[in-house]
C-alpha cells in the first residue's frame, strides 16, 4: 500500500484511535471520564449526582469492578470514582493516578452524597449524561457513540458544548456510529493485510511503543 495515499493515511488513523489506553472495563471508564469531566465544570464537589445511561451501558457495567476503587462496583461507582479522584485530562486513564485515601473517599461519597441512576433512549447503543449539582450550582457532560466523544457540557444552564445534531438519529439503532472517528466501512480485510505488511513501523511508533508500557 503506497504509504502517501488517502487510504494508508485512513488506515493509519484507524490504528491511532482503536489503540487508546484505557483503565479495565471502557465503558465504566467512559462513565468515570464524564463524571470527572463534570465535576471539573463544575468547580466543586457535588451535593447530587444524576447519571442517564443507554440500556446497553447499564447491562454492561451494572457488575463490573471499577479498578482503583478497592472494589466498588457498577455504575455509580465509576461516577464516584471520576468525581473523588478523577482527572478529567487523561481520557480514559482518568483514574490511573488513585491515592489509597481517595478510595476511601470514594466510599463515603457514594454513602454521603445521592446518585441516582436511571435509563435513557435517544436513539443510540452507547449514549451516557452525567448531571451534578451543588447549592444553585450544576453542571452536565454527555458522552455518545464512542467513549471518548463529549458532544455536550453546560455549566448552570450556560450551554458550553453542543454536538448533540451529530448524535442524535434514528439510524444509531442500526450499529455504533462513530462521528467523529476515521470511516471504517473502507476495511476489507485485503488492505488490512496490504496494510500490515507494507506500513512503515515509524508512522505508528508512538502507539506501538505506549501499548508495549502497558
Amino acid at each position: 500500500m503506497n504509504k502517501t495515499s488517502m487510504l494508508y493515511q485512513a488506515y493509519t488513523q484507524i490504528l491511532k484511535e482503536e489503540l487508546i489506553p484505557a483503565m479495565g472495563c471502557t465503558e465504566p471508564i467512559a462513565i468515570a471520564y464524564a463524571a470527572a469531566k463534570a465535576r471539573e465544570v463544575l468547580g466543586c464537589m457535588p451535593e447530587r449526582v444524576k447519571i442517564g445511561v443507554s440500556s446497553n451501558i447499564i447491562k454492561n457495567v451494572k457488575s463490573v469492578v471499577v479498578p482503583n476503587t478497592g472494589g466498588l462496583k457498577g455504575i455509580e461507582a465509576a461516577a464516584a470514582a471520576g468525581i473523588v479522584a478523577g482527572n478529567a485530562d487523561k481520557a480514559l486513564e482518568v483514574i490511573s493516578q488513585v491515592v489509597p485515601e481517595q478510595k476511601a473517599q470514594m466510599q463515603e461519597f457514594l454513602e454521603q452524597i445521592p446518585v441516582t441512576v436511571e435509563a435513557v433512549d435517544h436513539g443510540l447503543i452507547f449514549d451516557l449524561i452525567v448531571s451534578l449539582e451543588s447549592g444553585e450550582q450544576s453542571s452536565s457532560v454527555r458522552i455518545a457513540n464512542y467513549h471518548t466523544n463529549i458532544v455536550y457540557i453546560d455549566k448552570n444552564g450556560e450551554i458550553l458544548l453542543d454536538q448533540t445534531d451529530l448524535t442524535d438519529c434514528s439510524c444509531a439503532h442500526e450499529g455504533p456510529a462513530e462521528n467523529g472517528l476515521t470511516d471504517k466501512n473502507l476495511l476489507t480485510v485485503k488492505d488490512i493485510y496490504d496494510f500490515a505488511i507494507s506500513c512503515d513501523i515509524e508512522d505508528v511508533r508512538e502507539v506501538l511503543d505506549r501499548e508495549d508500557r502497558l
